[in-house]
């Protein structure tokens, strides 16, 4: 049996906005270059510039523009901050900034994102993936939701790039009340079911999907990134309750998955 994959990030969010309930959760998307970088700066002063097809995390890279009052007097400066691995490093003029990009990006083509500001767990900011399976009996289900936090110093927060793993309770509670975590965790079970149905539109053999989400500090919802070979393995290794797992496996089995190896998944 066919699992299909998708590996350009930007044919991902392109479909999903063609759909325009899940439109207002996808932070504005363009392929990068030069004027692209230069107009979100503009409208969102931090912005992430990530390889359109690519796992793990590696290259993604992030600016933000800051602005600087001068001393004894009503005007500022405007710098650049660039960070990549567990490198920072500063610019004064978009062109030396978009010199450097461009040097990382190895000839690749690459997107830039609007930049969401995640919720944090001491000190170290947060993302969800949200896992959502084909059941035995064809229809979408979101079969589990975990937290991944950052390692120190690092951008990116899945487990190839030093992050860890956390129950997304635990993360949730200690910005919002126990209610209000419950409320979240619903609308992210059924915005990977959403997810999932409108990519199948175009991927009729599409059988799973990772979908990583960001909530701000308003509590809004921000799809990042879907992956269409999530990792399992961390609800074999993270959580005690094997029932979860035990589902999740069930489900890969039944639509022809191994889950014998972790190789390759994102």
């Amino acid at each position: 049996m066919t699992v299909q994959r998708v590996s350009s990030k930007w044919t991902k969010t392109k479909n999903i906005l063609k759909n325009k309930g899940l439109a207002s959760y996808v932070p504005a998307t363009r392929l990068y270059s030069f004027d692209a970088l230069e107009q979100m700066l503009e409208t969102h002063t931090l912005v992430y510039i990530k390889p359109d097809r690519g796992t793990y995390g590696n290259g993604v890279m992030c600016v933000e523009l800051i602005h600087t009052e001068e001393p004894d007097s009503s005007d500022s400066t405007q710098s650049y901050e660039l960070r990549y691995d567990t490198t920072t490093e500063h610019y004064t003029t978009l062109e030396q900034l978009h010199n450097t990009i461009t040097h990382l990006c190895h000839g690749k083509e690459y997107l830039i994102q609007q930049g969401i500001r995640l919720l944090q767990h001491n000190g170290r900011a947060f993302d969800l993936r949200v896992l959502v399976q084909k059941n035995p009996f064809g229809r979408w289900e979101s079969t589990g939701i975990v937290g991944r936090v950052a390692a120190q110093h690092k951008i990116v927060t899945n487990h190839h790039g030093g992050g860890s793993i956390q129950h997304f309770k635990k993360l949730m509670t200690e910005h919002m009340t126990s209610f209000e975590a419950d409320n979240i965790r619903k609308e992210l079970k059924d915005l990977g079911i959403n997810v999932a149905s409108q990519l199948q539109r175009s991927y009729p053999n599409l059988k799973e999907i990772g979908l990583d989400v960001a909530i701000d500090s308003r509590w809004s919802i921000w799809i990042l990134e879907v992956n269409t070979k999530p990792a399992l393995y961390p609800f074999k290794k993270f959580f005690k309750d094997q029932s979860i797992y035990q589902k999740v496996k069930k489900y890969a089995n039944a639509y022809g998955r191994s889950t014998s190896s972790k190789k390759k998944a994102t």
